[in-house]
């Protein structure tokens, strides 16, 4: 990721939304210094006035959800940073100087003679020590903790954990949004103690009685680990003959589909300690009925979203999420005048209920009036919700309360099961497991058939 122009990006929306508020107190001085002594404000300077301050606070809640933004990047960047001097303070540390990994080029890269599924398969089939010798350079070349031994394990090449995470944080949008940790090894759950109830506190009814005495109670909450994973057959042929790296095709597809269902699991998933974002119990739940749903109608129910979080965790809720068809309705939205009810960044506008960063497909999409609180448009939010399978519910959240555990994507290659017609299975798969009910009042879940959609 390009932090640097991210954050010159930010910093260049946070410096026009500065201008914007300058201009507010600027026309409002103008107002006021016009006046004489004696003179008092007309009813139309006062509304001017009035629509001035508005505009004002509007800009000032954007500088500073910018700034909270422009915070969150640089601390990814020291953390991106941080983690690359660890990895190569790793391979400084292996102890073959042969492996070592400095100005050689990586043994498996985009545009390379060797195939890391060719060499999985001579290895593992034909026994090529040769091809082996590779696959244990590329080993020490991730510097990763997470192999499973022989058996066709091998965490894939540099180039292609590169492009799987190209390819992942374009598709899994929420998942990107919250807190991601490493999975421990050797385990197949992750466990947090809770405090459940806690102490009291109250006033001493008079001197030498006893004080409140509460006993806290704790329990605990656990994330079960799940495996996501994915094959595909090829033909012997077509690794052996074929003068391409099948490599390219193979791992791109796989890696692109496995991010999907990564993003879903965060937001969907409903089982026994596998609960994603949608489906934790005991969250906030805003109902929004209206059979002509409306911009205007929907703004009061994000921020009753918000406001969810904000009493029930007491620390505020970081960002909204929701299909890219809801945001596209809500761009699309007009008044009763014509006018756009969410204008470009820096347009400004007496009647705007938020702004947008353009035209963006996933990712980060804009601001709603009144949140103060970034919009994150996601594909793999369903929008096929509710009684009439057709809701797009919106969910608001503390992301930095929801802990996403991922280990790194393994790769293995194995020929017995489809040796009769002269196949190889190729296998991509990843252990994940996710905590999103920590705090259960930190996300809030807008549904109900305010949420289905109108048609553009």
């Amino acid at each position: 990721m390009d932090y640097k122009k991210l954050i010159a990006e930010a910093l260049r929306r946070k410096a026009a939304a500065e201008a914007e508020r300058s201009g507010y107190i600027a026309a409002q001085r103008t107002i006021v210094d016009g006046l004489g002594d004696n003179d008092a404000l007309t009813d139309e300077q006062r509304e001017q006035v009035s629509a001035l301050t508005a505009q004002k606070r509007t800009a000032t809640e954007r500088i500073d959800a910018i700034a909270k933004e422009i915070e969150s990047l640089r601390a990814e960047q020291a953390d991106d940073e941080r983690l690359t001097r660890g990895a190569q303070e790793r391979h400084e540390q292996l102890p073959t100087p042969a492996a070592r990994v400095g100005n050689e080029p990586e043994t498996y890269r985009k545009g390379g003679s060797q195939s890391f599924f060719k060499d999985l398969y001579r290895a593992e089939v034909r026994g090529d020590r040769d091809a082996r010798d590779r696959l244990e350079r590329n080993q020490q070349e991730r510097a990763l903790s997470t192999t499973d031994g022989l058996g066709g394990e091998f965490v894939p090449p540099l180039w292609m954990i590169d492009d799987y995470v190209a390819k992942a944080r374009a598709g899994r949008v929420v998942a990107n949004q919250v807190e991601n940790h490493e999975l421990p090894a050797g385990t197949d759950s992750i466990s947090i103690p809770r405090v459940a109830t806690g102490t009291t506190v109250t006033s001493q009814a008079t001197q030498n009685t006893a004080l409140s005495e509460t006993d806290l109670t704790t329990d605990s909450v656990t994330a079960a680990v799940d495996t996501k994973g994915g094959v595909q057959t090829v033909s012997l042929q077509l690794i052996e003959q074929s003068p391409v790296n099948i490599d390219d095709i193979v791992i791109a597809d796989l890696a692109a589909e496995l991010a999907v269902e990564v993003d879903k699991f965060v937001i969907s998933a409903n089982a026994t300690n596998k609960v994603g974002l949608l489906n934790v119990a005991g969250l906030n739940a805003i109902t929004y009925t209206d059979a002509t749903p409306t911009v205007a109608e929907l703004l009061p129910k994000l921020i009753a979203g918000a406001a969810g979080v904000h009493t029930g965790r007491f620390l505020p809720a970081e960002k909204v999420f929701m299909t890219p068809l809801m945001w596209a309705w809500i761009v699309a939205s007009q008044d009763s005048q014509g006018r756009p009810l969410v204008v470009p960044i820096g347009y400004g506008g007496v009647n705007a209920q938020g702004t947008s960063e353009g035209a963006v497909a996933e990712g980060l999409a804009g601001y709603l009036t009144g949140l103060a609180l970034p919009v994150y448009i996601d594909g793999n939010i369903p929008s096929n919700l509710g009684a009439g399978t057709n809701e797009s519910h919106v969910i608001v959240a503390r992301t930095s309360d929801v802990h996403l555990y991922e280990g790194a994507p393994k790769a293995g290659v194995f020929m017995e099961t489809a040796a009769k017609q002269a196949s190889v299975v190729f296998r991509l798969y990843q252990y994940l497991a996710l905590h999103a009910g920590r705090y259960p009042k930190s996300i809030s879940k807008i549904a109900g058939t305010g949420t289905i959609v109108p048609a553009l």
